[in-house]
């Protein structure tokens, strides 16, 4: 999890959100050879030695705690707010994609820079009986809060009371076993730290609040609120305009929520890892733990690091992304810290 102090030193030097929302287009097929390139970070972004690619000085360790060993890890969404069924089925898309796919498709064998590929990294993470994060990740319930009814703002408290109300409601279980709850917010809806420390977190509720520990995760649209924060890199700041430094295409025409996604897979993988702040990170504060999204926040691809995305792919259309959904769909999503090689690490590596 990115909690706040460290958020904000990662978070919102790499993402940068655009003002445009487009409802993204349906699913397609894979292309062979799309074209390969490695943007380069404006130089007012790229000082920090914290996103070069690898480290020896990177001391990640394990605390001994959980990870998600269970099998499948269930997903309870919480879509807070108003969210047209086109950005939904984005979101799930990507979320399915998780898992390996039963039959892949026959074009697929073209293609190793997937997501269910991109995952496998978070599942070498082992807790102290050697069992490792899931490999596979299953939808198990979704709840519309369209009404929004802790009002258009919410708190890390207020938060954990929209969650309550969805389990004490009924349309979810309290499932403390290999439960984990994704709290969507709509563009509409502003949160505590939102584009000032953070672009999303994860934490677990209180027994006192929600009646039980639960692992959760909030992730914000920020498509509209802090288009010079959340969602690089799909769009560039005005004080940018003319350096150089021009927005990448979204792949799938929605910049808000195209920029969600590198954030939610940032998270679920914290999440993962780390769902109680006392398994896998680096430091030794649990309260500001580094974990292995942050390791590698604002790396893509083979090359990143040093003012550099890495090398990612350009579809003919222009679009930018790195992997491959179980459907075909593209997603450009970062890179997550491999405690193998003890480096950034993703499935369209060029090396």
């Amino acid at each position: 999890m990115s909690l706040p102090l460290l958020v904000f030193s990662l978070l919102t030097l790499f993402s940068l959100a655009s003002s445009s929302l487009a409802s993204p287009p349906m699913a397609e097929t894979l292309e062979i050879k799309p074209q390969i390139i490695n943007p380069r970070l404006p130089k007012s972004l790229s000082s920090s030695k914290r996103f070069e690619g690898s480290s020896n000085l990177v001391k990640l360790k394990y605390h001994m705690g959980p990870v998600l060993s269970s099998s499948p890890i269930k997903v309870y969404i919480i879509w807070y707010g108003l969210w047209a069924p086109q950005q939904q089925l984005l979101i799930k898309d990507f979320l399915h994609s998780i898992s390996p796919p039963s039959s892949a498709p026959a074009s697929a064998s073209t293609a190793v820079a997937t997501v269910a590929e991109w995952w496998k990294t978070v599942a070498l993470y082992p807790d102290q009986t050697n069992a490792n994060v899931s490999r596979n990740l299953l939808i198990a319930g979704e709840y519309s809060d369209h009404k929004y009814s802790h009002g258009n703002h919410l708190t890390r408290l207020s938060m954990q009371q929209v969650i309550s109300n969805a389990v004490k409601t009924a349309p979810f279980p309290v499932d403390h076993r290999n439960g984990i709850y994704l709290i969507l917010s709509s563009v509409d809806v502003t949160v505590q730290d939102f584009c000032r420390a953070v672009c999303g977190f994860h934490y677990f509720t209180f027994p006192s609040v929600v009646g039980a520990t639960l692992p959760y995760a909030w992730i914000g649209n920020s498509g509209k609120q802090c288009p010079d924060v959340c969602a690089y890199p799909f769009a560039v700041p005005a004080y940018m305009a003319g350096g150089g430094t021009s927005a990448l295409r979204p792949p799938n025409a929605d910049v808000g929520v195209d920029g969600m996604i590198s954030v939610i897979a940032h998270e679920l993988a914290e999440l993962s890892t780390n769902p109680l702040i006392n398994a896998w990170y680096a430091g030794e504060d649990p309260t500001a733990p580094t974990e292995i999204g942050d390791l590698c926040e604002g790396v893509y691809g083979s090359g990143g690091g040093g003012g550099y995305m890495g090398q990612v792919m350009r579809d003919q259309q222009g679009r930018t992304f790195n992997l491959y959904g179980n459907s075909g769909r593209k997603f450009l999503v970062q890179w997550v810290w491999s405690p193998i090689l003890k480096a950034c690490s993703g499935p369209n590596a060029l090396d």
